[in-house]
Parts: structure tokens; C-alpha cells; sequence
């Protein structure tokens, strides 16, 4: 087996203090070394320069830093310039992604879906940038059934793609059938599992409404039998979180990606559980 890839991802803050709470994140993670730190893009490219500020800032500190880029709402003209931008800054990795719409617009621009943007990077840049791409273990939740969101993502990974990034989630079996599913339909590259560190219930249940990540019954039942005790749910989450990587890690997955929300304490808590 190749040598395992275990990567980070913050969102671009908002205001000073949360640019100066970022950097402290990435100060005490930075010691785990993890491969890379990737940065989110918003929707329609919302957050386009603080994405690329946050990226720069990385680099800058000799770390390697991977910028998501979405393409729905852009044109071609604008993704060769962010893509130009980003090789100047001497940046070899992306994250590519179809994102979202920014709300309240109707028009998704030039690209339609993400292997579109992924064979125009390769187009534009050869082979520069190392692509990651979205895999969706659950199936995505736009997907018309499940063999349609498998095609979809096989025809990313024939349009150039070099690995991918799974959204989150809490079975570990639905890993396992879609990795075999893939294997099956000749795909080879790593589909590195993400994964999210139980913190917040309530903002959990949202972010997984949002983006299909199932929470199984029982624990969304054992979770909110905690209330509002922030402490139970942070320990019963790690204690859960560490046994679901524990499992994906010893079935040969090609590493891990954790999803911080700019915290450091639950990924520096998990990481050190795993023997990372």
C-alpha cells in the first residue's frame, strides 16, 4: 500500500480576529505535520481572495496548502485566472469541486459539473496541480440514484483527477461498499474517508441535512439524550470518532481528512488517539 495521506481543512475567517484565531489553530496543528491543509472556496466564489489570502499565508509559513475551487457560477476566463494566480504563488494542489450557487442566483455559469472543471485544469495546466475531488460515500444528495452519483464521480477521475475527499460520515460500511463499488468499476485512485469531529449536536444535524451525511439513529438519539452537556458530547464523540477511524484505517483506507472548523482540539485529540 502506498503511503497514507492525512490533511486538514479550515474555512477562509471572515474578520481579524478570526484570522488571528486561525493562525493559532494552525500553529498547534502544524505539529501533527499532517500532508496538507486545504482552504474552502464559497459559493459562486464568494470567498475568492480570502480563500486565496489564507492559502498564501500557508505557503508562506512552509506548509503545503491546497485551495478548493468550485466552478458552478463561474466562467473560463475567471477560473484561468485564479488558476494562474495560484501557480504563480508556486501552489501544485487543488481541491476541485462543483459548489454551490450563491442564493438567489439562477445561472451556473460555464461549468456545469466538477469533471468539466477538472479537465479544464488539466487543459490550462497540464499536470501542475495535483486534483483532489468530492466522493459522497451516501451518494450526493442532487444524485438522481446510486449507480448515476457512481458515474458521475468515475467521470472525474477520467477527466484527470489524482484522488478524493469523501464528505463526512458515520457508517463506516458505506465507505467500505462504495470503495469496493469503485474497485469494481476500474477506479484506482485513493478516496481518502473525511472526517468530521463530534463538537456541537445541533450544528452537526445542520451541516448533515445540508450535505446527505446520514447520523445513524442511535447516535443521534444517544447525542441529544446529552443536551446542551458540551462536554459529554465532546467526549462520546471522540470516544466514537476514534473507533470509526481506528476501523477505516485497519480496512487499508488511504488516510484520513479532518474537517477542523478551525478548531484544533478534537483533530489534535483524535490524531494523537490514532497514533497518527
Amino acid at each position: 500500500m502506498s503511503e497514507r495521506t492525512f490533511s486538514m481543512e479550515f474555512f477562509p475567517p471572515k474578520t481579524p480576529e478570526g484570522a488571528a484565531k486561525l493562525r493559532e489553530t494552525r500553529r498547534q496543528l502544524a505539529q501533527l505535520k499532517p500532508k496538507f491543509f486545504s482552504v474552502t472556496f464559497g459559493a459562486g466564489g464568494s470567498t475568492r481572495d480570502r480563500t486565496l489570502e489564507t492559502v498564501v499565508e500557508i505557503q508562506n509559513e512552509g506548509l503545503a496548502a491546497a485551495p478548493h475551487l468550485s466552478c458552478i457560477g463561474s466562467t473560463q476566463e475567471n477560473i484561468r485566472e485564479i488558476l494562474a494566480t495560484y501557480k504563480n504563488h508556486g501552489i501544485r494542489h487543488i481541491v476541485a469541486l462543483r459548489g454551490d450557487l450563491p442564493s438567489g442566483v439562477a445561472d451556473p455559469g460555464e461549468f456545469r459539473y466538477a469533471n468539466e472543471l477538472v479537465a479544464f485544469i488539466r487543459k490550462e495546466t497540464g499536470d501542475w496541480f495535483d486534483i483532489e475531488v468530492a466522493a459522497y460515500p451516501e451518494m450526493h444528495p442532487q444524485a438522481r440514484n446510486y449507480q448515476d452519483d457512481l458515474l458521475n464521480f468515475k467521470r472525474k477521475v477520467d477527466a484527470g483527477a489524482n484522488a478524493a475527499i469523501t464528505q463526512y460520515f458515520f457508517n463506516a460500511d458505506a465507505y467500505f461498499q462504495f470503495r469496493d463499488e469503485c474497485q469494481a468499476m476500474g477506479i484506482a485512485i485513493p478516496i481518502v474517508p473525511g472526517i468530521m469531529p463530534i463538537s456541537n449536536y445541533g450544528q452537526l444535524a445542520r451541516f448533515s441535512a445540508m450535505c446527505g451525511a446520514e447520523i445513524p439513529r442511535w447516535l443521534a438519539k444517544k447525542l441529544e439524550s446529552y443536551y446542551d452537556d458540551s462536554a459529554s458530547i465532546k467526549a462520546f464523540g471522540l470516544d466514537y470518532m476514534t473507533g470509526l477511524c481506528d476501523r477505516l484505517l485497519a480496512a487499508e483506507a488511504p488516510g484520513l481528512h479532518f474537517y477542523t472548523l478551525n478548531q484544533a482540539g478534537l483533530t489534535s485529540t483524535l490524531w494523537q488517539r490514532l497514533g497518527l
